[in-house]
């Protein structure tokens, strides 16, 4: 953990920031991946050499292909041209196999169904056996400790707390533990405000990676959230290369947007209070993408 000393400015409350990109992949992915290969492995549902398949834009990619790689699953992978090439290098440097679908758009609203599809024709074809993230429970068994981390990690009541939401698992996973513990514990979703489809706007392009896949993710229902806030791809950016600057903590677009929407909270809340947050992975994935130009 590491608590923010200025992002929010004067009289904000508290921000924490769990730092996640200490995990072997740089993500907190590497929860969800090793906890969909180990669930699957315990129903008998994953036969060993078994290929694996998933549609990723590269975090989870990255990690399921780190797993796979240690315990011997070969792995195809469905992605596009528009996520970090670093996350792209990564999984191969593990072994996965890669299929790219061109958008010259960024993360439209077809892109994520069109990567869906065609993992599932390479299911069919193969016998593989599908992570299908976006409908895979087993996600919130490794997500569920960082909330329970969280918990041990901070000294005092979490007041609120602000995650950009992709899948949905690490958003759940964070809130569930805490919002048991402390029921008035504000949950807040992040989105790219260009395409804020949780909050009932219309589907559209951007570029903060993981998250905003045009549609409603299934973990994420009317009871599970407190309030939306939507951040633009500009905002994100420049969120994130302050954090680097100003606090020391290097993070992708989706951190970006997590940490200024937990800004925003903070500044409501004000002193007294206490705001939390992810930083979802590093800075190291975005090094060639126009983030850090």
């Amino acid at each position: 953990m590491a608590q923010l000393a200025s992002f929010g400015g004067p009289g904000a409350a508290e921000i924490w920031v769990k730092l996640e990109a200490a995990n072997p992949t740089g993500s907190y992915k590497d929860r969800m991946a090793l906890a969909m290969i180990e669930g699957a492995e315990r129903r008998g549902e994953l036969q060993p050499g078994q290929t694996v398949v998933e549609y990723t834009g590269g975090s989870t990619g990255s990690s399921l292909a780190f797993v796979c790689s240690i315990k011997g699953y070969p792995l195809r992978i469905v992605s596009s041209n528009v996520f970090a090439e670093e996350k792209l290098t990564t999984m191969r440097a593990f072994g996965a196999e890669l299929e790219l679908i061109h958008s010259d758009e960024g993360i439209h609203p077809q892109l994520i169904p069109q990567m869906q599809a065609r993992a599932a024709e390479i299911v069919e074809k193969e016998g593989a056996f599908p992570t299908d993230q976006f409908n895979n429970l087993d996600t919130l068994d490794g997500y569920l400790e960082i909330g329970r981390e969280l918990l041990d990690q901070i000294d005092g009541e979490i007041h609120g707390l602000a995650v950009y939401v992709g899948v949905g698992g690490a958003y759940t996973g964070t809130c569930r533990p805490i919002r048991e513990r402390w029921p008035d514990t504000i949950r807040t979703i992040v989105e790219p405000a260009e395409s804020a489809v949780i909050a009932g706007r219309l589907a559209g392009s951007h570029m903060i990676e993981g998250g905003g896949v045009g549609f409603i993710p299934p973990l994420i229902t009317p009871d599970s959230y407190d309030r939306l806030d939507a951040v633009s791809t500009e905002d994100a950016f420049k969120a994130a290369r302050e954090l680097a600057r100003t606090e020391g903590v290097w993070t992708g677009p989706s951190g970006g947007a997590s940490i200024l929407a937990a800004s925003r909270l903070a500044r409501e809340l004000g002193p007294g209070h206490r705001v939390v947050t992810l930083q979802p992975d590093s800075g190291l994935k975005y090094l060639s993408g126009g983030l850090y130009d």
